[in-house]
């Protein structure tokens, strides 16, 4: 029976048909996710992803300062107790497979790195949800193409074909679900990939608005560009968006090897970087979760320059301190809400300083956004493209691909790598093995 089923499928229908299961397999575990998240934040805040932030501003500062920590020693146990090399897992797990030539994930991992991400996100640290849903997808197309017999070429595109399907559910963004897929994990764009990554994410797309509906993640009034005068301030804003992107990771990177150096078991250590989030919090309570409700309202001009710039430096540090100190969970969400924080600060001076200047404060916003997401990940493609999923604003085409290329650009200059190429260089020079 298995030379059979190899043989059927080796062919491009059989295999086409393998990619769009994986896909949809993909987003029904995306939509799985959110689900688990919402509980564990009910359970925590007693509100969903779209209101936590209007609960944690209602409740007493001595719970939001004690929800972090308390999720950080559940999540910590759950780390030791479930996943490979007690620690955490994400992305790079995924390139890493990829590019050792195996893309051998076990599901086991992958659901294991969903229920700790869940968990962390639901206590109030501060991580993205999108990036443990790409490893839950990688590890989920792995089993389906280990159980078919795939060789070590399909495997991989079937790796890249779940995470397609598993971003373009987690964002709503098939497009940009491919090209993500294709940038960071597959590593090419030839058309024996091309195909089946794109029929992937469509599967994963149409799953998830199945459950959640086809509404963009943002609402952002007012966005366009008067004049291409204004070009040149997007640039500068690119170069300003770098070194955001820049002092993020920098921060990151510190907290650590901090932990590293702290004297403390590792499944303790969560609990530590949730107090430190929760401190955060009862001073800003923009800092929590995974950030889209901060974004919208930087976005959308709810805050003035001062505040974007402090709610940006808590949001930074909460970050910093819940993936150094050994939370579940990914770094795309803070980096779009800290690049739209950014924009919106450097549209507000730039409008104060030149009042001539025609573009919003939510137009810097959305480039900010691409730009600091773009330099973190580096992944430029698929980043600008799920920005204009997200916002469903695709008239400032320009001045966002401007802004992100300026900042890929010096970012790399001053730190050398994307957020995933220094995890995977420090594992190494740790010689700790990957997942």
């Amino acid at each position: 029976m298995e030379a059979p089923r190899r043989a059927r499928i080796g062919g491009e229908i059989g295999f086409a048909g393998l990619a769009l299961l994986a896909g949809a397999a993909a987003g029904a575990a995306a939509v799985g996710f959110r689900l688990a998240l919402d509980g564990f934040q009910y359970a925590f805040y007693a509100a969903d992803s779209a209101h936590v932030l209007e609960a944690a501003r209602e409740m007493d500062r001595w719970r939001l300062v004690l929800l972090p920590a308390a999720g950080g020693l559940g999540v910590g146990l759950l780390i030791h107790f479930l996943l490979p090399g007690r620690r955490p897992h994400g992305v790079a797990d995924v390139i890493e497979a990829r590019s050792m030539g195996r893309a051998h994930m076990r599901l086991r991992d992958g659901l294991a790195q969903a229920l700790a991400s869940a968990a962390s996100i639901g206590a109030g640290a501060s991580v993205g949800r999108e990036g443990p849903v790409v490893h839950l997808a990688a590890a989920l197309g792995s089993w389906i193409g280990r159980r078919f017999g795939l060789d070590r070429t399909r495997l991989a595109i079937l790796l890249g074909c779940s995470v397609a399907g598993g971003v373009a559910a987690s964002f709503n963004a098939p497009i940009a679900g491919a090209f993500f897929a294709l940038e960071v994990v597959v590593g090419h764009w030839r058309p024996i990939a091309f195909a089946p990554v794109a029929a992937a994410a469509v599967a994963g797309a149409i799953v998830a608005r199945t459950a959640f509906g086809d509404a963009a993640a943002f609402h952002v009034p007012g966005v366009g560009i008067a004049s291409y005068a204004e070009m040149p301030a997007f640039l500068l804003l690119g170069l300003v968006c770098a070194a955001v992107a820049a002092a993020f990771m920098i921060a990151a990177r510190s907290c650590v090897r901090i932990a590293a150096r702290t004297p403390a078991p590792g499944w303790l250590k969560p609990a530590i970087g949730g107090l430190g989030c929760g401190l955060i919090a009862a001073w800003r309570p923009e800092a929590i979760g995974v950030g889209y409700e901060t974004t919208d309202l930087a976005l959308n001009g709810a805050f003035d320059f001062q505040t974007l710039i402090i709610v940006g430096a808590a949001k930074a540090l909460a970050t910093a301190l819940c993936l150094g100190f050994g939370f579940s969970g990914g770094v795309f969400s803070p980096s779009l809400c800290l690049g739209a924080l950014a924009g919106a600060a450097f549209g507000a001076a730039a409008a104060a300083a030149v009042p001539e200047v025609g573009a919003s404060a939510a137009t810097y916003g959305v480039a900010g956004m691409a730009a600091v997401a773009a330099a973190v990940l580096g992944a430029p493609i698929s980043t600008v493209l799920i920005v204009f999923e997200l916002t469903g604003e695709h008239n400032v085409a320009v001045a966002v691909m401007i802004a992100v290329a300026a900042s890929s650009l010096a970012c790399r200059r001053a730190v050398g790598a994307s957020w995933f190429a220094l995890q995977l260089a420090e594992r190494a020079a740790a010689g700790r093995p990957g997942a």
